[in-house]
C-alpha cells in the first residue's frame, strides 16, 4: 500500500448499487425532492436551494454524453467537495485553463485511476469552448464559503473509505500518522449532495504551525506561498487556497510533485513541490485550510 493512498479514498462497493427511481428523498430546509437515481445522475445538478445562487447556465445545470453537469460534482454554489475543486471565487481564466489542461492530459490521476479526475477529463474533452466559458464565468462570480474545520490530533476515530471521503467510527481510534483524514459531518447529507454540509479534517499535531512556517519561508524551495497565492493565501497570480479542502490541496501538491499536473500554467509548482516531503505537504494543506477565505 502506498503512503499516499489516504489521499484518494475510493471505497467503491464490489457491486454497483441500484438506485431507486421512484422513491422521493428530501433534505431538511429544502422544498425540493429528488429520487435516489437523480441524486447520482451526473448529467443533472442536484439543486436543493435554487434561490441561493444565480440562474445556472446550461452546462452547469445539465450535461450530455460523457460531459457531466458541472454543478453535479462542483455543486450549484461552487462549494465543491473534498474529491474535487471548489470553483466559487476562482477566476474564469483559471477555470478555463484547468479544463484545457484536463483535456490535454496535463492533469492526470494521482493514483492512475482516481475516478473524479477520470470523469473530469471526459467532461473536459467533450465540453465545447462556449460551455466551458459560460460555466467558468458563472462560478467565478460566486462567493466562496469554507465548509471545513481542521482538527489536530494524534489519535483519531477509526476511518473507513466511503467513496471519496471517510466515515468515522468514534467508538475506536487509530493513529493519524502522516495523513489528512477528511470526513463529512453527516455521511447521509454527503450522499444527498447537501451544499450546506460541513467537514472535519483531522491532521497531525503541529501541522498548522508547521505549515505556517513553511508557507512563510518557502522551505528548501525558498519560495513563500504568498508570493503567488497572495496575502493570507486568498489569491494572487495563483488561485486562492484559504479555507479550501485540505485533502484536495494535498492531492494537488502530490500531483505537482509527481508530474501528474504539468500544464505550462503550473510549471512553477514542479520545482517547488519536488523539495517537499509528505509531511511538508500535509502541513501546508492543513495550514491553508485553517485560514479564513
Amino acid at each position: 500500500m502506498s503512503a499516499l493512498d489516504w489521499a484518494t479514498p475510493l471505497g467503491v462497493p464490489d457491486k454497483p448499487p441500484v438506485w431507486d427511481k421512484a422513491k422521493q428523498v428530501g433534505l431538511p430546509g429544502a422544498s425540493a425532492t429528488f429520487t435516489e437515481a437523480q441524486l447520482h445522475d451526473r448529467l443533472k445538478a442536484v439543486d436543493w436551494f435554487p434561490n441561493t445562487h444565480p440562474l445556472m447556465p446550461k452546462s452547469v445545470a445539465s450535461g450530455r454524453g460523457g460531459a457531466g453537469a458541472c454543478g453535479f460534482c462542483h455543486l450549484p454554489d461552487g462549494a465543491g467537495r473534498p474529491e474535487n475543486a471548489a470553483l466559487a471565487g476562482l477566476s474564469a481564466n483559471y477555470i478555463q485553463e484547468q479544463v484545457e489542461a484536463f483535456a490535454a492530459g496535463q492533469r492526470k490521476p494521482l493514483d492512475g485511476s482516481w475516478t473524479p479526475n477520470v470523469l473530469m477529463t471526459k467532461t473536459s474533452v467533450e465540453a465545447t469552448p462556449a460551455e466551458v466559458k459560460a460555466a467558468a464565468q458563472y462560478f467565478s462570480r460566486l462567493k466562496f464559503v469554507s465548509h471545513v474545520r481542521v482538527v489536530e490530533a494524534a489519535q483519531i476515530p477509526r476511518a473507513t473509505e466511503k467513496v471519496y471521503v471517510y466515515s468515522l467510527d468514534k467508538s475506536r481510534t487509530e493513529p493519524i500518522g502522516v495523513r489528512i483524514i477528511e470526513a463529512p459531518d453527516s455521511l447521509e447529507a454527503f450522499e444527498k449532495r447537501d451544499p450546506r454540509l460541513r467537514y472535519t479534517a483531522y491532521v497531525p499535531p503541529g501541522a498548522i504551525l508547521g505549515g505556517a512556517a513553511l508557507a512563510r519561508t518557502g522551505g528548501a524551495a525558498g519560495q513563500p506561498c504568498a508570493a503567488c497565492h497572495g496575502a493570507g493565501l486568498k489569491g494572487g497570480i495563483a488561485p486562492p487556497l484559504a479555507g479550501r479542502s485540505p485533502s484536495y490541496i494535498a492531492r494537488q501538491l502530490f500531483s505537482f510533485r509527481q508530474g501528474m499536473r504539468n500544464s505550462p500554467a503550473g510549471a512553477a509548482m514542479g520545482p517547488v513541490t519536488e523539495r517537499l516531503s509528505n509531511r511538508d505537504i500535509v502541513n501546508l494543506a492543513a495550514y491553508a485550510a485553517s485560514l479564513k477565505p
